[in-house]
């Protein structure tokens, strides 16, 4: 079995405005990338439409009406400050979600051994009736509660490396029991959650904020001494990886110094855990990354480790 790169031309066509950091190129670069040789065996797959029921189990009914009844026939609507919608937003948003739940599928069910999705907008900064940074649903808990209530499991992961704190997943999985979630993050920043002392209804919500500056040592460290042995003791059945790469040193968006070394050593010591945990399965979805050298490069380190731990 192999790797599973789940993607979908529709997530080219959410498109913000100009100078927005959030744009097509984004994933124009991330695919260009991993057109290389080395990844020509990837199993490529189209990401589906994720369905109402599949975005319910992490949002309520008011959330997906307000989007669909805020969607422009064209330009723009601005929901926030940084989180706009076109024409196409909406479809694009239901693919990135619909990705990670088809990337779900296919490693429960041992079709492939983990999965990529190199998707767009992202998703870790909705809350569960807010859009905001950017993202619209939460795909990676979309996915987490699709492996919960589809597939029965009974313990999952989610693990964020994303610059910025994912806001929006800690609200949703806030009061889950079943669901682990740690985060690294540097603070301050937007959105100026992920404090320490934040560790959901169940103890469950592990956050480890980095100051600025800080680089690989520091981050490692954070993984050595809290992520790693917090997924060790909730012992779950599938961990989902948050993919930001925007903690890159030559990202503009924020000040940590980490390199495509550093996150390929996250994710290899994650897919450790999960050989330890779940028999190898490992779902990881885009979120940020701006500086378009420096996140192609980054994913594809992060995808390179995940297919040479696949064909392990």
């Amino acid at each position: 079995m192999t790797t599973a790169l789940i993607s979908h031309p529709d997530c080219l066509l959410h498109v913000n405005p100009p100078g927005h950091p959030e744009r097509v190129e984004r994933l124009q670069a991330i695919s260009a990338a991993l057109e290389a040789e080395e990844f020509a065996y990837l199993v490529r797959v189209d990401a589906p439409l994720a369905d109402d029921e599949q975005l319910l189990r992490a949002h309520p009914k008011r959330h997906l009406a307000q989007l669909t009844a805020r969607t422009p026939n064209a330009g723009w609507v601005e929901l926030d400050a940084d989180t706009f919608m076109g024409p196409a937003s909406l479809t694009a948003a239901r693919r990135a979600a619909g990705a990670v739940v088809a990337a779900v599928d296919m490693v429960v069910r041992r079709e492939v051994d983990n999965a990529f999705c190199a998707v767009r907008p992202p998703g870790h900064h909705a809350e569960k009736a807010t859009p905001m940074g950017f993202c619209f649903f939460g795909n990676v808990v979309v996915g987490a509660r699709h492996a919960l209530e589809a597939h029965g499991l009974e313990r999952v992961a989610i693990v964020d490396f994303d610059v910025h704190h994912g806001n929006g997943t800690q609200d949703l999985v806030w009061d889950d029991a079943r669901i682990l979630f740690c985060s690294s993050q540097q603070m301050p920043l937007y959105p100026g959650t992920g404090a320490a002392e934040e560790v959901g209804a169940h103890g469950q919500i592990v956050n480890v904020p980095l100051p600025p500056g800080a680089g690989g040592p520091a981050f490692r460290a954070g993984f050595i001494g809290r992520v790693l042995p917090a997924i060790e003791a909730h012992k779950p059945e599938l961990i989902l990886i948050s993919a930001g790469f925007d903690a890159h040193a030559r990202d503009p968006m924020a000040n940590l110094n980490l390199t495509e070394a550093d996150f390929a050593w996250a994710t290899s010591r994650l897919c450790d855990l999960a050989d330890m945990c779940c028999e190898g399965r490992v779902v990881s979805t885009l979120e940020g990354g701006y500086d378009l050298g420096a996140l192609a490069g980054s994913v594809a380190a992060h995808v390179r480790v995940l297919m040479e731990r696949g064909h392990g």
